[in-house]
């Protein structure tokens, strides 16, 4: 091993690169790399942290919609985690036990009729879900989240104290795989490099968990108003601007937990998708992804480049840099040390999902086709 490593040094030595140009572009990447990522920590810590509140003898009056679709995996975690008899889940055509976990975890299962041409599977069910129930609140959850008590109290409390007919929770992701561990973390901030909640509020709408007013959602004409539209949670929180609705966003490191996605199949079909949300905003913020990963992915050159222009100290500055910037996403010291392999790793995700958008490819999702 440093036989190997010598020889790289010597290589990278022999580069004859010119040290005012290494210092410069050294620093100029450090800079660029330092703005983008404190401005995408800044931006998730905008979202106000969900107050918790204990559970009451007293069930509030929600009623919990959850989508599934070949989720027999993570659906009984679900169900088991809220309140019992508080669960619709609308089984949409999976094609596993899905229903028969809800079942047995204690929830009530509806299964959707036949999906209509052009429609696509989750808003359809959502619709189907909201129409079951006629509670005063209907909180929309993923199968793959799952949450702690006083999880429902808490987001009644926080949409009644702020006057909010919507609100959407970002919740505690938690990595199982290590394509997981490695990749969402930096998906994450990421997300946040693009978008500003403040600014840009409907971008930031995340559809893991929604609470919304019933009669309000009602009104807006809820998912029945965006079966035809990829981005279901984008679209409830554009219908609910049009209206003149108050949209709410939250953020919560206890109260629940999701998978972003399952694996490296999971992230490789899902990203597309997810991505689809930046052809529906300010296309800035496309841009601003597409560059930071771009500009992660210029990390080891930038530290070969400045070590070859004879700046060894700046070159270990540039090469600890991303672990301490990233460092709160990977939430350790010893994870954060995946992150470099997700500046590499995002690369082919990124051509797929280029090619998915740009030759309006269609995604596979959950085994249909979504898009």
């Amino acid at each position: 091993m440093e036989a190997i490593i010598s020889y790289i040094l010597s290589w990278v030595r022999g580069w004859n690169v010119d040290p005012r140009a290494g210092l410069f572009l050294g620093l100029a990447y450090a800079a660029a790399f330092t703005y983008i990522f404190v401005r995408a920590r800044r931006n998730y810590m905008a979202l106000p942290e969900l107050a918790e509140c204990a559970p009451q003898p007293t069930p509030p009056d929600c009623m919990v919609v959850i989508p599934a679709r070949n989720e027999e995996a993570v659906i009984g975690r679900a169900v088991r985690s809220l309140p019992p008899d508080s669960v619709i889940v609308i089984d949409d055509e999976s094609e596993d036990k899905t229903a028969r976990e809800a079942e047995s975890a204690g929830a009530g299962v509806f299964r959707v009729p036949a999906l209509p041409r052009g429609a696509f599977g989750k808003p359809y069910a959502c619709a189907a879900g909201a129409r079951a129930v006629n509670s005063k609140w209907i909180m929309f959850a993923d199968a793959d989240t799952w949450y702690e008590d006083g999880i429902l109290e808490s987001l009644i409390y926080a949409a009644e104290m702020n006057g909010l007919s919507f609100i959407s929770v970002h919740l505690q992701m938690e990595c199982e795989s290590l394509a997981e561990h490695i990749l969402t973390p930096f998906c994450q901030a990421l997300f946040f490099a693009a978008i500003n909640p403040r600014k840009c509020p409907e971008g930031a709408f995340d559809g893991h968990c929604i609470l919304v007013r019933r009669d309000a959602y009602a009104f807006i004409g809820g998912h029945t108003s965006g079966l035809t539209f990829l981005v279901d949670d984008l679209k409830l929180a554009l219908l609910a601007q049009r209206h003149r609705m108050k949209l709410g966003l939250a953020r919560t490191s206890s109260l629940g937990h999701a998978r972003f996605q399952e694996g490296w199949k999971g992230l490789w079909e899902g990203l597309p998708r997810i991505s689809f949300k930046y052809t529906h905003l300010p296309s800035g913020q496309g841009f601003v992804v597409l560059f930071s990963i771009l500009l992660s992915a210029l990390w080891l050159p930038m530290v070969a480049f400045t070590y070859s222009g004879g700046w060894p100290l700046v070159a270990v500055g540039l090469a600890v840099l991303p672990l301490l910037l990233l460092l709160s996403w990977y939430r350790s010291p010893i994870r954060v040390l995946l992150a470099p392999f997700a500046f590499y790793f995002m690369l082919p995700i990124l051509g797929h999902v280029l090619y998915c958008i740009l030759a309006k490819h269609r995604v596979s999702w959950k085994g249909r086709e979504v898009s």
